[in-house]
């Protein structure tokens, strides 16, 4: 009997010094939730948003990850990785192979300063991504680095998508991502 191949989950990191190795918490939590049927992947996007167009290297980056996969891919990510992942989904063409999306605590990028540019979502991006692809946000009340308020721009331009609020928990949700491997298994 041939054995099964594990389900593909491919996680991007958020950013800020440190962010990979922070990251790499809730990486093992959810490879440890999920258990043995999923592999979860977690290369290392650039490390540092000081560089010239970091926006458009990490979206470069992003694409390139997505495409080495063969077969159906889970994505998951965290922060600025959550809300780069959005913003390459809304300006690709790249879902064909996607289960599933799940994205914890992103900021939603407003603001007219040049840096803030190219991290913004287009106006219209909630009319690119597809409605039948499961779409997940997560966020905590005390989230000390995005602002809670962040998820009501999401909800207001993505209502068709399943929204986590947890009370408690911050911005890394204490390292726990039992939730969100519970929704990737019931894909």
């Amino acid at each position: 009997m041939k054995p099964l191949m594990s389900k593909q989950v491919l996680f991007i990191q958020g950013g800020g010094n440190g962010g990979y190795e922070a990251d790499a918490n809730l990486v093992a939590s959810l490879q440890t939730e999920l258990g043995k049927d999923y592999k979860v992947n977690y290369p290392k996007i650039l490390p540092d948003e000081t560089v010239q167009n970091f926006g458009q290297r990490w979206l470069q980056q992003i694409g390139k990850e997505i495409s080495s996969f063969k077969g159906e891919i889970i994505l998951t990510a965290h922060s600025l990785g959550a809300s780069m992942l959005l913003k390459y989904l809304s300006e690709s063409k790249t879902k064909e192979n996607i289960a599933g999306i799940f994205l914890i605590s992103p900021p939603f990028w407003t603001g007219n300063e040049d840096w803030v540019q190219p991290l913004k979502l287009q106006e219209n991006f909630s009319d690119k991504l597809p409605k039948d692809i499961p779409i997940f946000f997560y966020q905590c009340r005390d989230d000390e680095v995005v602002p809670f308020d962040h998820l009501a721009f999401y909800k207001q331009n993505l209502p068709w998508a399943v929204f986590r609020e947890m009370a408690h928990g911050g911005h890394q949700l204490n390292n726990d991502l039992s939730i969100v491997a519970k929704d990737i298994r019931k894909l």
